[in-house]
């Protein structure tokens, strides 16, 4: 990758690589000392994303990816346990139905407007579209059905009336903080960082959000509980490791849920 290559030609540069970490190809880490990775906890930022469309009152939800990288998966994943964990709180008896699939790309596509649409003549309520500009696709089936999205990575909120919120990397603070520790001298050169909630690394946008009884409180509740690791948020590892089944064969279906029925679709 290129980070790999300049970061040893222009040693007296500092560079900061926000989801991933230099690699000579073979995706073996090997980060210089003028080089610092940021990953970010994907699955808090899900989790918080299903806890709070589960609270505000819907219960038919899905989860459209673009591929099946483990950025990706880790969303995913978490989404459906934050389902889990309000229906619990909720007390729902129904269970919470997720149709679960990965649609092969990041793109803007009439074949991934047309299955979104499918979904939402369904009955599907909220779709968490989770795949770079799949989003835009999944946005005008939901523009055409009167339903609900939530975006990924940024608030994408602005993007259409149909976004009720959006599940966030903290993009924004992580580079602050990166380039204020440079300027203070204390630049994380040769490290790599996984950023999650105990540094505000994730995040729902409460200021943008579209949520009719989801409150500030409540997502602060929340938050404070996965700060205080009250809550167990299971990666894509730990689903695997929990399984006792090969990687390749994990699906979101292996996800230990009773609460949450998910129908994945290949």
């Amino acid at each position: 990758m290129p980070i790999h290559t300049v970061q040893t030609q222009y040693p007296d540069v500092k560079f900061v690589i926000l989801d991933g970490a230099p690699h000579a190809g073979d995706w073996v880490p090997d980060i210089a000392d003028n080089t610092y990775s940021i990953f970010y906890a994907e699955e808090e930022a899900g989790f918080l994303a299903g806890y709070s469309i589960v609270k505000e009152g819907y219960t038919k939800l899905g989860f459209m990816g673009g591929m099946a990288v483990p950025a990706v998966v880790r969303f995913g994943y978490g989404f459906v346990q934050g389902a889990e964990y309000a229906a619990h709180e909720m007390g729902l008896t129904d269970p919470v139905q997720v149709k679960y699939t990965y649609v092969g790309n990041f793109d803007a596509t009439p074949e991934n407007q047309a299955k979104a649409a499918a979904w939402y003549n369904e009955g599907t309520e909220v779709i968490f579209a989770c795949g770079g500009a799949v989003g835009n696709s999944v946005m005008k089936a939901a523009e055409a059905a009167g339903t609900k999205v939530i975006g990924v990575d940024v608030d994408q909120s602005a993007e259409s009336e149909t976004v009720i919120t959006s599940s966030m990397k903290n993009l924004s603070k992580s580079v602050y903080d990166a380039l204020s520790a440079y300027y203070a001298g204390n630049f994380p050169g040769g490290t790599s960082v996984t950023l999650d909630a105990t540094v505000e690394g994730v995040q729902l946008p409460m200021d943008n959000s579209r949520f009719e009884t989801f409150t500030q409180a409540d997502y602060d509740a929340i938050y404070g509980k996965i700060v205080a690791q009250e809550i167990e948020i299971m990666n894509d590892s730990d689903v695997v490791e929990d399984s006792g089944k090969p990687a390749e064969e994990v699906t979101a279906a292996d996800i230990p849920v009773s609460k949450v029925e998910v129908e994945v679709i290949k």
